[in-house]
């Protein structure tokens, strides 16, 4: 403020003067100077003030808090108050034993433990933030609606969805993989070796994965195909940008610049690529027909199967298979796919739910498409066969149309569609996202806890989606030796019967089956076909696991870490390694809320009995590779 509004002379002559005579300068200070505010409005300013920023977290509160003695009949702290255990926990994982063999008092030692500290640290904050803005009461009572109104009538979607023209929808990362920059230049490969979560680095070099993993299967005898299956934007981009859809569009399909050298890298090292992305171009071209589903990311019906009949040819090339010789005979335990049965289904897409709109929402109606379910020799729906000489590794590319969680139907997806063309038994290994190394991941569990997956296969099938190519992790993952000897005892869905001293095979019944015997301390689990055992225990570690619509699956499993578990039959001290949903029909599960030091209740079954249920997933495990590699069980929240 100036002098003159220290002298009320000049202020009653400056107020005195034509205003048109004014300077600015003297404009304001007449204005500004004069502004006054009595202590009372003061006050009331304040108070509105504090009322503002203290009323959403007052409400979440008791909106919390509320839903706490609704579900579980008691208190429950609301979540902000689980911020003070994220120190407490990082201090605990710094302060844990070292591993035998490394110094403890090193400098090296002591800052390899505060790297590690901090990495649980950032992770813990960063989930932290996820669940208070998933679970605000402003951020579901305003999101959809807000979201309602800018997608109608803004034309704007969310971080995750790109809103395209005549309806259409596209997930943003398969966007960004086609028009950002080549996922083979060194620059961008180095920027995301150091681009991992919480600090952590990832391996971002798809071709030295991809090489490494052929090498270790041609030494088992196994050839190796892999298809990158194309994403949304590579064939439909006339929905995206109108210079795709002039009198003289560009070509499709749209690849990302380092596509070329990627598929020349991997012919180098003699790796087999099968690429449908330019026979499904030329199938659009030629019959008009969209190759994409309106409002997902996934294939149509038509365009898988057409992939599908593409890997089959393949398949029998590599095996040296007449494709017009007859099948072999079918009887009642024929196991290839052998007839198809024409049906339809309607849904929404896994876009469209990411877009968070109001449930009532007509903005992006459902589709409806025609499936092919197959059928087996039986007439009972398709299955996968362990004992096929075909195994095949894929994403939710292939458990479209066959993991009936996903909304569009069952026993009618890639899989299914692949051992009708083969006329064939054919093994799988699925589970939605992360392509690039979950599969893997199974895989290389299963050998190291003896049951080969590999035994008697001939071909391996690698599939993910060519996002994967720029955002993935392309882990250097080793295949565990299985021993001979217990290959064949060992593989999934042998038929080598167990029998008991008198030869005659023995058998287990829910009624019947016991717990299986484990040591104090050890890792416990029920026995298969057993009853649910009801235990107690307390969280150790949880895995992570998405937001509510920051991926393109409505449901996920994460892991949890148990310790101190009780319950009849259970030894003293037991710990329990237990799947279970951390999110449904895209919406967090009351274990999400899970944290470290929490005691729950959970009724637990073996894995075995619901893996064919649940295995196909998107899936989370523990960091810890010990965990890994402990039998899971799966966990009902107990009623």
């Amino acid at each position: 403020m100036s002098h003159l509004s220290k002298d009320p002379a000049a202020m009653a002559a400056l107020a005195a003067k034509p205003y048109h005579l004014l300077t600015r300068e003297e404009v304001a200070e007449l204005e500004v100077g004069t502004t006054t505010v009595t202590p009372r409005m003061c006050l009331v300013f304040i108070g509105l003030f504090l009322l503002t920023i203290l009323a959403v977290p007052a409400i979440q509160h008791v909106v919390e808090i509320r839903e706490g003695y609704a579900r579980e009949g008691r208190f429950v702290w609301p979540h902000a108050y689980g911020a003070f255990t994220i120190p407490a926990d990082a201090m605990h994982v710094f302060a844990a034993p070292a591993s035998a063999g490394n110094a403890t008092s090193s400098f090296v030692a002591i800052w390899n433990r505060v790297q590690v500290a901090n990495t649980r640290f950032m992770r813990d904050v960063k989930a932290y933030e996820k669940q208070m803005e998933d679970t605000s009461w402003m951020a579901v009572a305003a999101i959809p609606r807000t979201q309602e109104f800018t997608a109608r009538w803004l034309g704007l979607g969310n971080e995750q969805v790109y809103l395209g023209r005549d309806g259409w929808l596209f997930y943003q990362p398969e966007v960004g993989h086609l028009t950002g920059e080549g996922f083979l230049r060194p620059d961008f490969l180095q920027a995301r070796g150091r681009a991992g979560h919480a600090g952590e680095g990832i391996q971002p070099d798809p071709v030295k994965a991809i090489v490494h993993f052929r090498d270790q299967l041609k030494a088992r005898g196994v050839h190796l195909i892999v298809m990158p299956a194309p994403v949304k934007p590579m064939l439909e981009p006339e929905h995206l940008s109108a210079r795709y859809a002039s009198a003289n569009p560009l070509p499709i399909p749209v690849r990302n610049p380092s596509h070329a050298a990627f598929l020349q890298a991997l012919e180098k090292a003699g790796v087999d690529v099968l690429d449908v992305a330019d026979a499904l171009a030329k199938e659009k071209l030629q019959s008009g027909r969209s190759q994409f589903l309106l409002t997902d990311t996934h294939w149509t019906p038509e365009a898988m199967d057409i992939a599908s009949r593409m890997l089959a040819q393949r398949i029998q090339t590599v095996l040296n298979v007449d494709p017009s010789a007859p099948p072999p005979p079918m009887d009642s335990t024929s196991t290839g796919g052998r007839q198809r049965k024409e049906s339809t289904i309607r849904n929404s897409g896994d876009i469209a739910l990411m877009l968070k709109l109001p449930a009532s929402s007509t903005l992006y109606p459902t589709q409806e498409v025609k499936l092919q379910n197959v059928i087996s020799a039986d007439g009972t729906p398709w299955k996968a066969d362990p004992r096929a000489p075909i195994l095949v590794l894929g994403d939710s590319f292939f458990n479209i149309y066959s993991l009936e969680a996903m909304g569009w139907g069952s026993a009618a997806g890639f899989v299914e569609q692949l051992s009708f063309h083969l006329k064939g038994p054919v093994d799988a290994i699925l589970r939605n996202d992360a392509g690039a190394y979950a599969t893997r991941e199974l895989l290389a569990k299963e050998l190291a806890q003896k049951r080969n997956r590999l035994a008697g296969k001939k071909v391996l099938v690698w599939e993910f989606a060519s996002r994967e190519l720029s955002v993935g992790d392309w882990k250097m993952i080793e295949l565990p030796e299985v021993p001979q000897t217990t290959a064949a005892a060992s593989a999934p869905g042998s038929t080598m019967p167990d029998k008991s001293a008198s030869g005659s095979p023995t058998t287990t019944t829910a009624a019947t089956a016991p717990i299986s015997p484990v040591a104090p301390g050890a890792f416990f689990s029920p026995a298969a076909a057993a009853k649910p055992a009801r235990i107690t225990g307390t969280v150790r570690a949880v895995s992570r696991f998405p937001r509510p619509g920051s991926v393109p699956y409505k449901d996920h499993i994460f892991t949890v870490h148990l310790a101190d578990v009780k319950g009849e039959g259970v030894p003293a001290g037991s710990q329990c390694i237990v799947y279970l949903f951390s999110m449904q029909d895209n919406t967090l599960t009351a274990a999400s809320n899970w944290k470290s030091g929490d005691s729950i209740t959970l009724d637990l079954r073996a894995w075995s009995d619901v893996s064919d249920k649940f295995d196909r997933f998107n899936r989370s495990e523990l960091d810890d590779a010990d965990l890994q590699m402990e039998t899971p069980c799966w966990g009902d929240l107990a009623k």
